[in-house]
């Protein structure tokens, strides 16, 4: 019997597509924390280009419109009747509206009043009521011409429509840090700032270290206490722990405005969380490393410095970041604890002064925002690589 024999068409493999190989919940993941990227990189931005823009844009536009020319109304005066001279039988004043600070803008309407500046094209001519003939060109100069003698005390009110193009500049920088005082508190800062960050992680090293690894009676309920602390707000204990320094530092004859007090206060306010954190990473340490020293003879201290402090570097690191930044940017606990003097100063509160108790210079708040910021940048990018290792670690561990 013959062998049939069937030929079957050849068949392609079916190749899988790109999509098909695209994990849409990663790409989603992805995109989601691009998103919250740009969303906190955004203010940023803007407070930057906010920061460079020349004052008089930065107070009728925000800073999306940098590139884009903006619109502001003004008014200049003519010259008076002092300035006219003749020419081919008439009487003619000529001079610019701008002031040397203007220059650059470009006028397109001008008036006589409020409800007719914006009536006249520039290059138009309008009849004043001291008489003649006046016209505006959109530089700013103008040509006032009279048949007869020009009779003015003063010189005519103009009022116009100006197109300022976009400008930048370091002014408002240069504004702040040549400002008086700036120095001192940028010193006071620091003198506040550094002790403020060491002390408490020195502090919250040891009791860290006690409550994870030393065995002592009421020790959870010492890890209970701390946890509680961490929700207690700064603004209630602030007037009871104020109270209770004043009636102590005379005590040992410490003056009540002085950065003793403010060190002490912010080690108190930032201990809580000192201790919690670095508690949680240090008892999620091998304990393998522990039993080992021990059995070795090594004393609590030596295990501590030698092995748990190196260990605990990334949690010490994310602490000093949030410490850090924290309280050099404070004000409030400056205030209350070192005062408002011109030597006591502290960056935030010097920059409030620059600014006005009623904002009259707010213009100057962005430049001395960033001003104020490089330091923290500094220490962040510095410390950045363990900060997130130290912040999940404390966060997830416990012993």
């Amino acid at each position: 019997m013959a062998n049939l024999a069937i030929d079957m068409p050849n068949v392609p493999e079916k190749k899988s597509s790109f999509f098909a190989k695209v994990d849409w919940w990663k790409l989603a993941t992805h995109l989601a924390l691009l998103f919250l990227v740009l969303l906190w990189t955004l203010p940023t931005a803007g407070l930057l280009v906010s920061s460079v823009r020349d004052k008089d844009q930065l107070t009728v536009s925000g800073w999306w419109s940098a590139l884009t020319t903006t619109e502001r109304t003004g008014g200049g005066r003519t010259a008076d009747a002092a300035a006219q001279v003749l020419e081919d039988g008439k009487y003619v004043i000529t001079g610019n509206l701008l002031s040397e600070d203007e220059k650059g803008r470009t006028l397109s309407e001008f008036g006589l009043t409020n409800k007719t500046f914006a009536d006249n094209p520039v290059g138009s001519t309008v009849v004043p009521k001291a008489g003649g003939e006046l016209t505006v060109q959109a530089d700013g100069s103008y040509r006032w011409v009279s048949d007869v003698e020009f009779d003015l005390k003063r010189g005519q009110r103009v009022l116009y429509v100006a197109q300022i193009p976009p400008r930048f500049t370091l002014e408002n920088y240069v504004e702040v840090l040549t400002s008086e005082g700036i120095d001192r508190s940028f010193i006071n800062s620091f003198t506040v700032t550094i002790p403020a960050t060491i002390i408490p992680i020195l502090i919250a090293a040891f009791a860290a270290y006690a409550l994870a690894w030393m065995q002592f009676p009421g020790r959870g309920i010492l890890v209970a206490v701390v946890v509680g602390l961490l929700v207690v707000p700064l603004q209630m204990s602030l007037i009871p722990i104020l109270q209770l320094y004043n009636n102590v530092a005379p005590v040992f004859g410490v003056e009540a405005k002085s950065y003793l007090g403010i060190w002490l206060a912010h080690t108190g306010f930032g201990l809580p969380l000192a201790i919690y954190l670095l508690r949680n990473y240090m008892a999620g340490l091998p304990k393998e490393i522990m039993e080992s020293a021990r059995m070795d003879g090594a004393s609590h201290f030596k295990i501590f410095t030698t092995m748990v402090l190196p260990l605990s570097f990334p949690a010490l690191a994310s602490f000093a970041i949030f410490q850090f930044l924290w309280v050099w940017n404070d004000l409030l606990v400056a205030t209350v604890f070192l005062g408002v003097g011109e030597e006591e100063l502290v960056l935030t509160g010097r920059l409030r002064e620059l600014i006005g108790s009623r904002g009259d210079n707010w213009e100057i708040l962005t430049s001395g925002a960033f001003i104020s910021i490089i330091v923290p940048l500094i220490v962040f990018f510095s410390l950045q690589r363990y900060f997130v290792r130290g912040l999940l670690a404390g966060s997830v561990k416990g012993g």
